[in-house]
């Protein structure tokens, strides 16, 4: 079969072998922000298994920008000289391209672990001061900012053009730390209710500055923010931006301001939106299913040329197939999906009938089905 899932495609200077990609997963594994071993793990075994395009979990461009105490972050030497281990046994031993997604909390940092509750921090579990585009409490709790262990979230500081001097800047210096230790694409992470996401939605976003009130203010910060990324960002390296693209609450972000920032974004210089939805209020309504996302990824690339990637229950391969093939999405990215069968591409191609598309690390050629048969007649001489 022509799969068009494992046909290649370039974005910039970097050309990718297929359109699967593994989407940034937090593994809360980190220590003060640095990888570890169980990075090592994660990431390697994820880098072997044939996908076009790795992309590492939201990394903290700055300490308080990050969710949990066990989030990755790439803010100090030490953060990058330990990302730079994991990132040398990816390339070693597979050929995935290697993205990294950098992000900044905001309002839903200073958390516990998800195993651990959710909730906010104690002081004194280590929490730390947040901040926001508004004073609103955190992590998406839309009218109601207490959690099922009673906890309160605290309301954020309210950011002052320094502070949002200071994130541009810690944004700046992880892109820069990020080419220095050879990371290939870079993800924004503006979804989510994470700080970026908290400037462009109405919800989150109460300012009555130059940056808040109509669209045009609240896209201000995040602009700037990827404007002086790409700035220092290398020109043949790919530099895109995951949005929610819907906030699935009356009056929030909808898809039609997701058009307008997609275009805004394109103009300068974006490689691509990845279509996520939801994360900035616990009064969302949305109906889950397979592909209950892709919508938002066809209409933004219709409307405004921009590749997309689509992100969000999509299992099957035929059904990740023809999201390519009609023309919805140019790239596909499982999660959840991955950390149960990590060998996704090479199900995925053997149902598609693709053959030897997906890489394959010679130690496991032999679990290829098509090499099997060879294989029994070997042992059946043998007897």
């Amino acid at each position: 079969m022509n799969s068009q899932l494992f046909s290649p495609i370039t974005l910039r200077g970097l050309t990718m072998e297929n359109r699967v990609v593994v989407s940034p997963m937090c593994q809360y594994s980190a220590e003060n922000g640095s990888a570890t071993d169980w990075h090592l793990m994660h990431l390697g075994h994820l880098a072997l298994s044939g996908h076009g395009l790795l992309i590492i979990e939201a990394s903290g461009v700055e300490a308080r920008g990050r969710i949990t105490h066990g989030d990755l972050g790439i803010y100090s030497d030490a953060n990058e000289a330990a990302l730079a281990r994991v990132i040398g046994f990816c390339r070693e031993h597979g050929r995935a391209k290697i993205g990294i997604q950098l992000a900044h909390a905001g309002r839903k940092a200073s958390a516990q672990r998800p195993w651990e509750g959710r909730g906010p921090l104690l002081p004194e579990e280590g929490a730390w001061e947040t901040i926001a585009p508004s004073p609103l409490p955190g992590s998406g709790a839309g009218s109601g900012a207490t959690t099922k262990s009673g906890r309160s979230w605290p309301l954020p500081r309210m950011m002052n053009r320094a502070d949002m001097d200071d994130v541009r800047d810690a944004f700046v210096t992880a892109a820069q730390r990020s080419d220095r230790i050879g990371i290939d694409l870079i993800e924004l992470h503006m979804a989510h209710g994470y700080l970026m996401h908290s400037f462009l939605s109405p919800v989150s976003n109460q300012r009555n500055d130059d940056y808040g009130g109509g669209i045009e203010n609240r896209m201000r910060f995040p602009i700037e923010v990827f404007e002086a990324v790409r700035a220092v960002w290398p020109d043949g390296k790919p530099l895109g931006v995951r949005i929610s693209a819907s906030d699935w609450v009356d009056d929030g972000w909808n898809i039609e301001d997701s058009v307008v920032f997609a275009r805004e974004m394109k103009t300068r210089g974006c490689d691509y939106i990845c279509a996520s939805s939801g994360g900035v209020s616990d009064n969302q309504q949305l109906a889950l299913g397979p592909g209950y996302q892709v919508p938002f990824a066809e209409r933004i690339r219709a409307e405004t040329g921009i590749p997309t990637m689509a992100v969000g229950m999509i299992l099957e391969p035929d059904y990740a197939e023809s999201l390519v093939v009609d023309g919805k999405a140019d790239m596909v990215a499982l999660a959840r999906g991955l950390l149960y069968d990590p060998r996704w591409p090479w199900h995925a191609a053997e149902a598609l009938g693709v053959g030897d598309a997906p890489f394959y690390p010679p130690q496991y050629a032999r679990s290829r089905p098509s090499k099997w048969p060879q294989a029994f007649r070997h042992l059946k001489a043998a007897e």
